[in-house]
């Protein structure tokens, strides 16, 4: 309200169309394409633009990669500006007692607190979320009706007539739109929230909450037309701020407590979003859009996931835009932009959606209409303010967004050039070096991790590094390949015993909720093929044989890098050093395998691709002795 209304003199006209435009904006987007729509998009209980993304991936449209990763980019973007502008324009409630008060290092102090409990997971801070979030809506709807009741004149604001009159009246005239639009920004992070709360919750909650935002709202264009004429500066009676129509419509002993419960409705809101980037990352992660990073799992509840990294990220993030902006006025422009950039996407790949789904054409096409129009005019009012802060959004959606690509396209160029082959043509050569007493002997069990998704291949630089680099004699060879499925807490294996006694692959199926820690889940899975008798594990030195005495296991984990007898194209050069770049930061492989790190091998091995074309090298006779 108090963006839209601005500087100028109270208007009757401007104040109806703004309350009608809010109207509206709410019940078609947040009511009828989020919570209606869009939450029906959920995989197995998980929502968010990549679930949505995992989701409509099934119609090999290559391309739908695009929307998804602006889109997830901008949500990113959205973490880092929704905390601080929250959590701003809450503390700029105290400048009423203290003009001249510098909220930074207050607003600062709190959001520190805030990123520093998400590593004791959000049930801690989870229990006060109820009856905090039922305080504070109850709170703006007390507030909003008492000034309701005292001019009830204003519900005609309803009609749409005065939403689209507004864009007439006002002196920004189709800009406004870019303020209108805040009041919905919350709507994507309630479907990226989807995991943590369930469909049925959040339709049943927003019934309540919506009638007590549109009251509240209603209040204000009430309180705002008793008083026309006047501007916002003179009803807060600081030349230097202009009043908040929200903290005007309190009374002024109730004053302290609306701040007090507004900040902390701030921080509820801005750890809906942190959540919902950790489980945005660890799902980006899991399409291969993101370096491996450490996930932590604070609590034993669903759903829960705590990404050190990420957190000190948007931290860094958030800190940096509150020395930048100094208000929350002055952030506006910034979170606009991201969110509607997200909100488009998501329509896009919602449309495929529903094609998915075999929604009637013409309701699809319906939808897609109404919403590209609405959320496109919302862009064009946004873009205006790129140049007094939108572009932070811009960039940093712009630097997560390349990392991103970089991610992808890099693992998308190692698989073209990783050579598989087939086990079988090798079985015979790795049986006879088992058996090769003349070889010592490198381990009892030797462990490889396989990419190749064919049960029946194997890389060939697995194949080079048993028998080549330094022939290694082992009694079992095993090579475990992990597939993360897109059920979240699926946890299940298949055995293949390829060579008897000698080779044998296992293939785990794990949720992508669920943290693979191979080292803890292959020991079961020797263990179970102990107790059935399937696998003798003891060692098989004799001395140790005898007392029973286990075969160590040993784990070799093959890293590539590029060799320099290489002619890449120019941009895949550059691709992959990036990528090798950020692969130093991110996690090991031992790491993001929870491999105990005393028995694990790392080997190097060179991608040779496009090996040099025909060496002109020419021997020269030795004339020295004529």
């Amino acid at each position: 309200m108090k963006a839209i209304v601005g500087k100028q003199a109270i208007d009757t006209d401007v104040v109806l169309g703004a309350i009608s435009c809010i109207f509206w904006t709410l019940t078609l987007q947040t009511t009828f394409k989020y919570v209606i729509l869009t939450l029906r998009a959920d995989n197995k209980g998980e929502g968010g633009i990549f679930s949505l993304y995992t989701l409509v991936k099934k119609l090999k449209k290559k391309w739908l990669i695009v929307p998804a990763i602006i889109g997830g980019s901008a949500l990113l973007a959205d973490g880092i500006i929704t905390p601080p502008i929250s959590v701003s324009s809450a503390i700029e409630g105290l400048k009423t007692y203290n003009h001249d008060l510098n909220t930074i290092p207050i607003v600062i102090a709190i959001l520190f607190i805030l990123f520093f409990i998400q590593r004791f997971g959000t049930k801690f801070v989870g229990k006060f979320f109820g009856p905090m979030m039922l305080l504070w809506f109850g709170m703006l709807g007390i507030l909003g009706g008492i000034h309701l009741f005292g001019n009830i004149a204003v519900l005609k604001a309803l009609n749409p007539y005065y939403a689209i009159h507004l864009l007439q009246v006002h002196n920004e005239g189709f800009y406004v739109l870019g303020y209108v639009f805040l009041c919905t920004t919350g709507a994507e992070a309630l479907y990226s929230d989807l995991g943590h709360c369930g469909i049925k919750n959040i339709r049943i909650s927003w019934i309540f909450v919506k009638t007590m935002l549109v009251i509240n709202y209603f209040g204000q264009g009430a309180y705002l037309i008793a008083h026309s004429g006047k501007t916002l500066t003179e009803l807060s009676g600081n030349p230097s701020n202009p009043g908040n129509p929200f903290y005007l419509v309190m009374p002024d002993w109730f004053l302290p407590f609306g701040i007090a419960i507004a900040t902390s409705a701030a921080v509820i809101a801005s750890q809906a979003l942190i959540s919902g980037s950790f489980t945005l990352i660890s799902e980006a992660m899991r399409l291969n859009l993101w370096p491996k990073v450490r996930v932590k799992y604070p609590t034993e509840l669903k759903g829960q996931l705590y990404i050190p990294s990420i957190n000190w990220l948007l931290f860094i993030g958030c800190v940096f835009i509150v020395v930048h902006f100094e208000e929350s006025g002055n952030m506006e422009a910034a979170y606009g932009l991201a969110i509607v950039l997200c909100m488009i996407m998501t329509t896009i790949l919602l449309g495929f959606f529903m094609v998915l789904k075999r929604y009637n054409p013409f309701f699809i096409v319906l939808v897609l209409a109404t919403y590209l129009s609405i959320e496109i005019s919302f862009f064009m009012a946004n873009i205006q303010k790129f140049s007094h802060g939108g572009y932070v959004s811009v960039f940093i959606a712009g630097l997560l967004a390349f990392v991103m690509v970089v991610w992808f396209t890099a693992k998308k160029i190692r698989k073209e050039y990783t050579e598989f082959v087939k086990i079988d043509n090798f079985k015979k050569v790795i049986s006879d070096l088992s058996n090769d007493l003349s070889i010592p002997k490198y381990a009892t069990h030797l462990v490889y991790l396989t990419n190749a998704g064919m049960s029946d291949e194997i890389e060939s630089k697995i194949v080079y590094s048993i028998l080549q680099k330094r022939p290694k004699r082992a009694d079992i060879y095993w090579f475990v390949h992990v597939n993360v499925t897109d059920e979240p807490y699926e946890m299940e294996y298949r055995v293949r015993e390829m060579e008897k006694d000698d080779i044998i692959r296992v293939d785990f199926y794990l949720g992508f909720r669920v943290a693979p820690r191979i080292n803890l889940l292959f020991k079961k899975v020797v263990q179970d093929l102990v107790k059935n008798g399937e696998v003798d594990i003891t060692s098989r030195y004799e001395s140790l044989q005898r007392n029973n005495v286990i075969g160590d296991f040993k784990f070799v984990l093959i890293e590539k890098f590029i060799s320099y007898d290489n002619d890449f194209p120019w941009y895949e050069r550059i691709i992959l050093d990036i990528y090798f770049l950020l692969k130093k930061i991110s996690l090991s492989e031992e790491q993001a395998f929870g491999l105990d790190s005393s028995s694990v091998k790392v080997e190097q091995y060179p991608i040779l691709i496009h090996p040099p074309g025909e060496i002109n090298l020419h021997r020269i006779k030795d004339r020295s002795h004529h």
